[in-house]
């Protein structure tokens, strides 16, 4: 592709290689270059914020249960990790591989020196409702990141597929960047209007094999674009052809030997 290349996202950390949202995932994503890190986040039962997709804890843990009504104690006691090929094979430290809150993720970014751009995504519908971006916003003050500056070592982007979530993190942090997940086209968007408080389009792969230009709509209305979870050599060619300005992947490394010696963005 010809002028700078898209940012390159590892999607809960590389889930390809190692275990979605451990460590273990995220140290090996930045070790191989990428420019930045994408969690999800849920609310447990007693307030603390852990990086888990699913709402339930069946299929990436030895779990079972929502991960709402445990408490952060009792998530730590399970096995995150054991389900995924990767454990058979890799020597992974065992504190690599737990449960991940979202602080610890915060503060292993900051500690592993070097910028680093967080992507987090709040999970909806939740039984906390808008407590999940008011302790996520919480958080980000306590490390100085809800309001960024240029030179801040890690720059966090909030995300979210509801519109209302990224109001509220636009009224309770309005420096923060944020991104309107799509996996659908909702009315006007296809002409390039997000919703107030999204500064960010964010398509789906499925949606960009559907609507190719899509991302070109969105750009020419004035917004930057993320395109996640771009995982094979077509969809990459697809959305470079785009010339989106982030791409998520759970395969991340793969994404950047595709596009070296390009700058990025």
């Amino acid at each position: 592709m010809n002028g700078p290349r898209p940012l390159v996202f590892a999607h809960r950390g590389g889930a390809d290689a190692l275990p979605e949202h451990t460590l273990a995932a995220y140290l090996r994503a930045l070790d191989e270059g990428a420019d930045g890190v994408e969690c999800d986040v849920r609310l447990t039962r007693d307030g603390h914020l852990v990086c888990v997709h699913d709402r339930r804890l069946d299929r990436t843990s030895n779990g079972r249960g929502r991960v709402s009504a445990k408490t952060l104690a009792e998530l730590e006691e399970l096995d995150f990790a054991s389900w995924h090929p990767a454990a058979a094979t890799e020597a992974l430290q065992a504190d690599h591989v737990r449960l991940l809150t979202l602080e610890r993720l915060i503060s292993t970014l900051r500690d592993h020196g070097g910028p680093v751009r967080l992507l987090i995504e709040t999970k909806h519908p939740s039984r906390y409702g808008a407590e999940v971006e008011r302790r996520l916003v919480e958080i980000l003050h306590r490390y100085g990141l809800a309001k960024p500056k240029p030179n801040d070592p890690i720059q966090v982007t909030v995300m979210s597929f509801a519109a209302l979530a990224l109001r509220r993190v636009r009224r309770l942090a309005p420096d923060i960047p944020t991104v309107y997940l799509l996996d659908i086209v909702p009315p006007g968007v296809g002409r390039g209007r997000l919703p107030f408080g999204a500064r960010i389009a964010g398509p789906g792969i499925s949606l960009i094999r559907s609507r190719p230009q899509l991302v070109s709509a969105l750009r020419a209305a004035g917004h930057q674009a993320y395109v996640w979870t771009v995982n094979e050599a077509p969809d990459l060619d697809l959305v470079l052809a785009q010339r989106p300005d982030g791409i998520i992947s759970d395969r991340p490394k793969f994404v950047l030997d595709r596009l070296k010696n390009v700058p990025p963005v």
